[in-house]
């Protein structure tokens, strides 16, 4: 199996599990077996959604779900039944540091659920804990090889939070870091994980707000050989605008296939059917328009410049 993956890919990613259960549920800790009845619900809910937009016409092949073996319930089973694309993390849920959510059994699980992509997300920056960088590359590194030796395909969601000195740079301003350091610190974040082995087939970055700098990213997962590797848009849960800038801007560059967007499509429904205020198929129906909405974003922007 080649490096890299060939076709669109727009996925709904509600694989969230430490922050979901505490800002949709108010829960810390472990939750109880009724807790998880409630959390594994309200992910069916978003599931729904999904299964709203591709009624609508949308396609399967280009369909994915991120979802999570804790909460998921039958959500990868009934993805794979209905010929979405299905993706799984493979990270522990709200800690700095990637490591191994079932530690060295990480395998059977990948292979009990047989997902179509691995995920992790990773919080890491060149300039950052360079002790912490290696730890990190070396799980990264074992992870990437077992699932190429095993013909499987890596998804890897980096994020590049500032470092202090970096923030300081830019007066504090955090759309500053975003707009002028950002873009190259995660070119380079980048570089350094190709330089260690760890090979990648969907990168799932964060959006940046000039088309330049979606080219330099793009370039940059794709060098030394690497043309088949591709990249996916994140969506930060950020608001419809800035998502859509972000989608517009790297639409149209070689290497960008699609998203992988969460709360910005499903945060607002959710929230609105937990309180009440919404009834469940207006919930799931509102999620599959959102969805719809950002793909449809995302093939005009991708045709305007193909035309």
């Amino acid at each position: 199996m080649g490096l890299g993956y060939d076709g669109r890919l727009f996925i709904l990613a509600f694989d969230h599990r430490g922050s979901f259960q505490k800002k949709w549920f108010g829960l810390e800790g472990e939750p109880s077996s009724e807790d998880v009845e409630r959390i594994t619900d309200a992910k069916h809910l978003v599931f729904e959604g999904l299964l709203k937009a591709a009624d609508e016409g949308g396609d399967p092949a280009e369909t994915g779900a991120l979802v999570d073996e804790q909460f998921g319930g039958t959500v990868p089973q009934e993805a794979k039944e209905r010929g979405f694309k299905l993706a799984m993390p493979v990270e522990k849920s709200g800690q700095n540091e990637f490591d191994f959510e079932y530690g060295d059994a990480f395998g059977e699980h990948i292979e009990e659920f047989d997902p179509d992509f691995s995920k992790v997300l990773v919080r890491y920056n060149p300039e950052g804990d360079a002790d912490m960088n290696r730890r990190q590359s070396e799980r990264l590194k074992r992870l990437a090889d077992w699932l190429h030796e095993h013909d499987r395909k890596f998804l890897f969601e980096l994020l590049v939070p500032a470092e202090p000195h970096q923030l300081e740079s830019v007066g504090g301003d955090t759309d500053r870091y975003d707009a002028e350091l950002r873009p190259e610190l995660m070119r380079r974040t980048i570089a350094e994980l190709q330089d260690q082995g760890i090979e990648v087939d969907v990168w799932k970055i964060e959006g940046v707000d000039e088309r330049s700098d979606a080219e330099m990213l793009a370039e940059q997962t794709r060098t030394g050989g690497r043309d088949g590797v591709v990249c996916v848009l994140l969506g930060r849960g950020a608001d419809d605008d800035k998502v859509d800038h972000w989608l517009r801007q790297a639409a149209p560059v070689d290497g960008f296939v699609g998203f992988a967007i969460g709360r910005s499509i499903w945060g607002a429904p959710l929230k609105q059917f937990l309180d009440g205020s919404l009834d469940r198929d207006a919930a799931a129906e509102q999620i599959g328009r959102n969805y719809t909405r950002f793909v449809r974003v995302y093939q005009d922007a991708e045709s305007a410049v193909s035309a």
